[in-house]
């Protein structure tokens, strides 16, 4: 039995979906205009419906995520909302609030569990399962055996993020942005104070770390790890970033589709990939070249390492192209840099974007207007640097230009199979994903061709060629035949004709294109696993309207504690995650044999932060101090 493999995709808008689609996304995730966990990439209906119909094309399924809590007197907008994405064509929703489970009763559309409902344990995991979610998205830190482990205890899908930028907080129980600024994650507003700059102090104000983006972690990056991800039960690979730009998208889904494609290659009857067609042409991707802070595996090999953080530089710096040999000034208020570079096949380019890390730790950045061999000048002087200054490239102008001038391009294989007969011709086409399109040609007033042998390479040399998204051949049994069952000759066919038949061929497949999601295999509306869920609820379930607490009491909870957004618990816990700050500064009592430093505390502009550490379960907590 083949297993399925889809390859995820973020889309901050509909031309960044098109070209995830392109590079060789199964799937792509994307807002609606409201309640999605990105505020900042909303999109509206029409365009969720554009994207469904191009994806379509391919059996690529589109998810939309509805992913925040909802407050009361959102319910109704909720409600009429789903509805339009249902009949735009979305073939999943990404939900966080169980209000939806009752909001999308009728519309038979599957629901995913999104990671921001925290599932990190088999008992959670089976009761989103026992709900009816279709699919599960259980947080970033765990390791292969904990996602086996999940397997085991759930008949639904299960999704996992494999590259980007990840939470330090457990997801979708990080209430820092909200106590801070009134910002709630959940609402899809973060601040992202985990990539804030923190002083490290002691219980007795001494600073043991200055002016570091303590909480900020490096990038995810899992491409050398699917395999180990499909053999644990995943079926769908997420690559995060619905924030990020085009060439990012286009960058990374052409990499890990290409690394699925190599994974399907090697055990044929074990994989497959979840869409149809097949990428040609475009550009080499190389994810050193894009955004990133630095990668880790994290936790997936189940054991904790230093080197988890990019406390030193939280924005993208990329690639370590050099040091900066000397600096002198160039025209009138420009400089000139002298680079001692890092490697000998290093190649700079007019355009490049530079990086550095300034006194303050703060990433700097500029362009390289001429860059001639070692040599970079630019027209702006830029303050910090000097000799000495390691620098990093985190724009290739090369590599943007040859994404922008080679695009990838989607083909779908069709075989058409042709019958002659006097004065007609019976066209049939044979997508690769099953469809079959149909239609008759008259070919009477076409006078016979002289050179029949010539007439057929013309007939096969003319209509097995490319017409939009499709990839057109003839059949074996077009080809090994005389196309007729009378060997009636050839008439003589014009080009134009030809063509005409394909461009005919194509709309048809198009017109029949359709969703591969499979709706009725789950309901959407749910019921409550038996002795499913704890009696007892704190704020970290994220009830925020009547619907929700309706769920969670028919499951058997009898006290429910608000969402902290509806009211700021005193002394809650605002975070908590496997990232330990001891034992990334080698501190860490337990495991690296240091002496406790005692109480611990992050502060930023006169704030403090309690840090805490659950040793029990090899955790950090962030609390108000």
């Amino acid at each position: 039995m083949q297993h399925t493999l889809e390859l995820l995709a973020p889309a901050r808008n509909l031309s960044i979906g098109i070209a995830a689609i392109d590079c060789g996304a199964d799937a792509v995730y994307i807002a609606g205009p409201a309640f999605g966990a990105r505020q900042a990439a909303g999109n509206s209906v029409e365009d969720i419906r554009q994207l469904c119909e191009y994806a379509h094309r391919f059996g690529v399924r589109i998810f939309v995520t509805v992913n925040t809590i909802l407050f009361e007197n959102e319910l109704e907008q909720a409600r009429t909302l789903v509805r339009e994405l249902a009949a735009a064509g979305a073939d999943a929703l990404i939900v966080q609030d169980l209000a939806l489970l009752d909001l999308c009763q009728g519309l038979d559309i599957p629901l995913h569990a999104s990671t921001q409902c925290a599932i990190r344990t088999p008992e959670r995991a089976a009761f989103f399962d026992g709900l009816g979610f279709s699919r599960i998205v259980p947080e970033r830190q765990l390791s292969l055996e904990e996602i086996r482990a999940i397997r085991a205890a759930v008949g639904c899908e299960i999704e996992c993020f494999v590259h980007g930028a990840l939470c330090v907080c457990y997801s979708g129980q990080c209430y820092l942005s909200e106590y801070l600024d009134g910002r709630s994650a959940n609402r899809g507003a973060c601040m992202q104070a985990c990539r804030s700059r923190y002083d490290l102090v002691d219980g007795a104000g001494k600073v043991l770390v200055r002016d570091k983006a303590l909480l900020s972690l490096k990038d995810f990056n899992l491409l050398h790890r699917l395999q180990d991800l499909a053999e644990a039960g995943v079926c769908s690979f997420k690559i995060e970033g619905r924030l990020k730009s085009i060439s990012y998208v286009r960058n990374v889904v052409r990499a890990y589709s290409l690394a699925l494609d190599e994974l399907v290659r090697k055990a044929p009857d074990t994989y497959r990939r979840a869409s149809f067609g097949r990428v040609v042409e475009g550009f080499t991707p190389d994810l050193n070249k894009t955004f990133q802070r630095g990668y880790t595996q994290l936790y997936l090999d189940g054991c904790r390492s230093q080197g988890w953080s990019s406390a030193d530089a939280p924005k993208s710096i990329g690639e370590k192209v050099g040091v900066l040999a000397a600096l002198r000034p160039f025209g009138r208020d420009g400089m000139q840099l002298e680079l001692q570079l890092s490697a000998a096949d290093i190649q700079l380019r007019n355009g490049d974007g530079f990086a550095f890390v300034g006194d303050k730790g703060e990433v700097v950045g500029f362009r390289g207007d001429v860059c001639e061999g070692r040599t970079v000048r630019c027209n702006k002087s830029v303050s910090g640097l000097r000799a000495g200054t390691t620098l990093y490239r985190n724009i290739s102008a090369a590599f943007e230009k040859e994404m922008d001038s080679q695009p990838c391009r989607r083909l779908l294989s069709v075989s058409l199979s042709l019958a002659f007969q006097p004065g007609a011709l019976h066209v049939t086409a044979r997508c690769e994903d099953g469809r079959i399109a149909e239609a008759d040609f008259s070919t009477a007033g076409f006078p016979i061709a002289d050179n029949q042998a010539r007439m057929r390479e013309i007939i096969a040399g003319q209509l097995a060629k490319t017409t939009g998204h499709y990839s057109f051949s003839l059949s074996a049994d077009s080809t090994d035949k005389p196309w007729n069952d009378d060997s009636s000759p050839l008439p003589l066919l014009k080009a134009a004709f030809l063509n005409d038949i394909r461009r005919q061929m194509a709309e048809q497949l198009t017109l029949q294109a359709k969703s591969r999601s499979e709706r009725s295999e789950r309901s959407s509306a749910g019921g409550c696993p038996a002795d499913s869920h704890k009696r007892e609820l704190s704020y970290k379930e994220n009830v925020a309207n009547s619907l929700s607490r309706s769920r969670y009491e028919a499951c058997g909870a009898s006290k429910i504690e608000p969402a902290y957004e509806l009211a700021h618990k005193p002394g809650a816990e605002l975070m908590r995650s496997r990232y330990c700050i001891r034992h990334e500064l080698g501190l860490c009592p337990r495991f690296q044999g240091a002496k406790d430093p005692g109480p611990l505390f992050l502060r930023n502009n006169g704030r403090l932060l309690a840090l805490g550490f659950d040793c029990a379960r090899c955790e950090m907590t962030v609390k108000q101090a």
